[in-house]
């Protein structure tokens, strides 16, 4: 007798391959993220506009925004090329505002696990703050949905052809733009309606305040070390407030089974 290899076409048990096109998952990702779009290019050329401002050059400009594809860290990253801050201090910096990317690539990795390498490498290049989100929004199970990589899609490559036409079109616009438009509001508001709700949490919240409270103490210190700090120190105070809390929780469970 054969073993007879699970056709999920026929094998219910089975379970489904998220990798497949699925058209409707594919649009309704592309529905949820189109209201995003506006900000979301609003932003990108006001970086555009910062980067050519701050001394980089046309190919430089657009080097950096189709490689990096991270507005925080070249917002952050910018004045510290223009006061010609060592590199460490510039990556670094970088690094700190982008570390929240590591928390995006912890929670999603195990939603796309099976996906080769290359798949998940662009996956990874093109998904963002407002992708991950909305991704996580309607899929936090882990389990294979049939759709999954075809709603992340519908999301990200708008969003990301979105933050490239504003970048480009900020870089080659340059200062024609007045700054008292206000472009980069849209963007910041964008942000915010979709972040707000996932720092709901104890932790994240506390997290929020002391990161604040510490980049509003150090915004004298050189080379915007003040933002570096508050970004660390902001995520170790949300680590330690879960552990308390989780750490509080068991207690009571506890006690709750020696007096039951």
């Amino acid at each position: 007798m054969t073993d007879v290899i699970p056709d999920r076409d026929r094998d219910p048990i089975a379970p489904p391959d998220v990798a497949l096109h699925h058209e409707a998952s594919w649009r309704e990702g592309l529905r949820m993220g189109v209201p995003t779009l506006f900000g979301i290019g609003a932003w990108g050329l006001v970086v555009g506009m910062a980067m050519v401002k701050s001394g980089l050059t046309v190919p430089q400009a657009l080097g950096m925004t189709l490689l990096a594809f991270a507005g925080s860290a070249q917002l952050a990253s910018l004045p510290l090329i223009a006061a010609g801050a060592p590199v460490w201090v510039i990556f670094l910096t970088a690094l700190a505002v982008n570390l929240r990317f590591v928390i995006f690539s912890v929670i999603l990795a195990p939603h796309f696990a099976g996906l080769p390498w290359r798949s998940r490498f662009v996956l990874g290049y093109c998904s963002g703050d407002m992708t991950a989100a909305l991704f996580l929004q309607k899929y936090p199970s882990e389990k294979p949905v049939a759709g999954k990589v075809s709603y992340l899609k519908g999301l990200m490559y708008p969003n990301w052809a979105a933050w490239q036409v504003g970048s480009i079109a900020g870089i080659f616009l340059g200062s024609a733009v007045p700054a008292e438009w206000g472009l980069g509001f849209a963007g910041t508001l964008a942000i915010i309606c979709i972040m707000v709700p996932l720092v709901a949490s104890v932790p994240a919240v506390c997290g929020v305040l002391v990161a604040g409270a510490v980049a509003v103490a150090g915004a004298g210190m050189p080379y915007k070390l003040g933002l570096l700090a508050a970004m660390v120190v902001g995520m170790l105070t949300a680590i330690a407030v879960e552990e308390i809390i989780e750490k509080k929780t068991v207690e009571k469970k506890n006690a709750k089974g020696k007096h039951g």
